[in-house]
Parts: C-alpha cells; structure tokens; sequence
C-alpha cells in the first residue's frame, strides 16, 4: 500500500469517524477478525480492533447511536456528548495507518485526522441541529438513514479502494457543508416571514 492510499485511508477513517465512530470500529474490527482485510505489517496496530471486547463495545455502541440518532434533539445530546471522543477517536485512528516508524509523519496524522474528523463532526451536529427546527419528525429519521447508508458505502468501499473512498468522503463532506449553508438561508427567510407577519399592524 503506497502512501497515496495510506494517506487516503487516513482521510476516510477520519472523516468516517466523525460521522459514525462505533460504527467505523466496528466494521473494520469485523473485517479484520474475518480475514476480509489483510494488514500491512506496519498496521498491525490496528489487530486490537480485531479483539472480541473491542468489537463488541464497539457494536453496543453503533446501535446506542444509532437508536439516539433517529430523535430529534436527542441526536443534538449525543452529538454534544461526542464533540470530543469522535475527533480524538479519528485522530487515533489516522495515527495508527500511517508508519509507526516515522513519528513526525505520526503527529501530522494525528492532528490532520482530528481535524478531519472535527469537520465531520461539526457538519453532522450543526446539520442536524438545523433539521430539528424542522416541525415534523419525518426529515430527522430520513437525514439519519441517509448518514447510515452513506457510511456504511464508504466503509466497504474504503478497504477495497482507500482513494475513491476518500474523494467520495470529501465530496459528502462538501455537500454537507453546502447542504447547511442553504438550509441556514431557508431558515432565515422563514423565520423572517413569521416576525414581518406578528409585527404587522391590523387593519383599521
């Protein structure tokens, strides 16, 4: 694996993890335990997410989130809960693809993938925040199973091709940032009709 693809496998993990954490380890737990996924030798840190406890706190906590991230204003909590274990989980993560050998390569990963799953994070939290102002319940649970399915994509996408699986991640990342510009806006023209309507005189 060339650093082309260790760096976007880096991207990926990190950008995943800022989305759905639980889930990233686990799925990559899985595929290791299964010999889906063979290691290069220097990831061969990464077999502890192979280990049985690993994966099975890893599964509890996919479906807590995933249960939490289908109610509103509950998934806001959650996201609130996770504005530190989701960066610092992709950060790990990032640290451990790229060679152990190398510590200054380590350091850069380890920041650029906190970033990484930073922005993710703050994406996600700050999208859904926006979608929870919305009065029915319906646009949450779908924004939810979209996050799902896209994930999920990714991750069987990112062992079998780290680089399509880190363009496509960034793609959604932009279109999530893009996504929460234009319902920002959409509010604010809302919201601005409703007080221009409850200031306005009666009629003589």
């Amino acid at each position: 694996m060339g650093i082309v693809e260790l760096l976007s496998l880096a991207a990926s993990v990190s950008l995943l993890s800022g989305w759905r954490l639980y889930l990233t380890v686990f799925a990559t737990g899985v595929a290791m335990r299964t010999g889906w996924i063979a290691l290069p030798d220097h990831l061969e840190f990464l077999t502890a997410l192979a280990n049985p406890w690993v994966i099975g706190i890893a599964a509890l906590g996919a479906i807590a989130e995933f249960l939490a991230d289908k109610v509103a204003f509950v998934d806001s909590v959650w996201d609130a809960v996770h504005s530190v274990v989701r960066p610092l989980g992709g950060a790990l993560l990032a640290m451990a693809v790229v060679d152990t050998g190398d510590p200054a390569w380590q350091i850069v990963a380890f920041l650029a993938g906190g970033g990484a799953a930073f922005a993710g994070h703050a994406a996600k939290a700050t999208t859904r925040a926006a979608v929870n102002v919305s009065p029915e319940p319906f646009s949450n649970v779908a924004v939810s199973t979209g996050e799902d399915i896209a994930a999920g994509g990714l991750l069987l996408l990112m062992f079998a091709n780290p680089v399509a699986a880190a363009i496509i991640a960034l793609l959604l990342l932009g279109l999530t940032i893009w996504a929460l510009v234009a319902l920002r806006r959409w509010l604010r023209r809302v919201l601005g009709r409703k007080q221009g309507a409850t200031i306005r005189p009666p009629p003589v």
